[in-house]
């Protein structure tokens, strides 16, 4: 069969490789339909990592089941699968926790070569997916995404915690986290901020359901997402306390840069200092902050917050 091997930085054949065979009843033979080079591929193409060479290339992959093992029970020949960057048994106490990538059973699936006409799959059962039927040309690129980035995409979302009242912050906007944005959208995220650089990027974002983007790096760019932290932190602590069936009726996001505090703080850099050290955002809040919580306390999507005061923040609620 073809594949690609690559034999140094910069390097890449496409050359007769030996095709795959079953070696463990666990395992699958696919013909591949669609590869792709990830960004991960770049570094050893660029000199930046090391690798033994040649080396087969390529480990997201989706295509059509050729043979599989004795042993495999959830995948047949002629179906359409998606399989991951990492093959797992899906069955041991880390993949079962949600962690598969660190499968104690795991094959890395790069070893093999995915950029290749064919592609012996281990652990076939817990590592292929196969679609309900045979998908259309073009929606076969959308489901290769399935094979990696999407689902690290996913992760960091759900790892993040993102959802319902949530203010979510994406760091980057490559593919994976042009998908971390999808996914936080799909698990229902309030506002979603992208942090890029890059026009055609920044669309996508929007289409997959950003909210915001901020184009600042470093400092900059922490300061301008604390901008849109502070009501986040209010509206995502009400929600939290009211899933546990806690009411509440006042919320001050968070220490606020007043006159009182001033006079609190001995109107000296040393004591405001202290009190911002407290702060999570990493400053006092505004008042014009305060206002925003107020306003959305008034909305009908806050109408469940009656009962209690609280405290958000190491802020004072009167």
């Amino acid at each position: 069969m073809r594949g690609a091997v690559m034999y140094g930085p910069g390097e890449v054949r496409v050359e007769e490789r030996d095709e795959p065979r079953i070696l463990e009843p666990t395992d699958a033979v696919i013909r591949v339909s669609a590869a792709c080079v990830c960004g991960s591929d770049l570094w050893p193409y660029r000199g930046v990592e090391q690798m033994q060479w040649p080396a087969p290339m390529g480990h997201e992959y989706a295509g059509i089941v050729e043979e599989v093992g004795d042993d495999v029970q959830t995948i047949k020949p002629g179906q359409f699968v998606v399989g991951s960057f990492w093959a797992t048994d899906n069955t041991c106490e880390i993949c079962r926790a949600g962690y598969q990538s660190a499968c104690v059973n795991r094959v890395p699936m790069g070893a093999l070569g995915a950029q290749a006409e064919l592609l012996r799959v281990p652990l076939a059962d817990g590592t292929l997916l196969a679609t309900p039927d045979i998908p259309s040309d073009d929606l076969v690129p959308s489901l290769l995404s399935a094979s990696d980035v999407l689902g690290t995409g996913w992760f960091g979302a759900v790892a993040a915690e993102a959802g319902p009242g949530k203010i979510v912050a994406v760091v980057g906007d490559g593919a994976v986290g042009l998908l971390a944005v999808l996914a936080a959208k799909q698990l229902e995220a309030e506002r979603i901020i992208a942090m890029s650089r890059h026009e055609s990027r920044q669309r996508l974002a929007r289409e997959f359901g950003a909210t915001d983007i901020v184009e600042a790096r470093g400092d900059a760019g922490v300061a301008a997402i604390k901008e849109h932290g502070r009501i986040g932190l209010t509206k995502s602590a009400a929600l939290d306390y009211a899933a546990q069936g806690i009411r509440i009726n006042a919320i001050c996001p968070g220490i606020i840069d007043t006159e009182m505090m001033a006079g609190f703080t001995g109107d000296t850099d040393e004591g405001r200092a202290a009190v911002i050290d407290q702060e999570p955002i990493g400053r006092m809040g505004r008042p014009d902050e305060i206002a925003a919580a107020v306003l959305w306390l008034c909305s009908d999507e806050a109408a469940f917050t009656t009962g209690h005061a609280m405290v958000v923040d190491g802020g004072q609620t009167t």
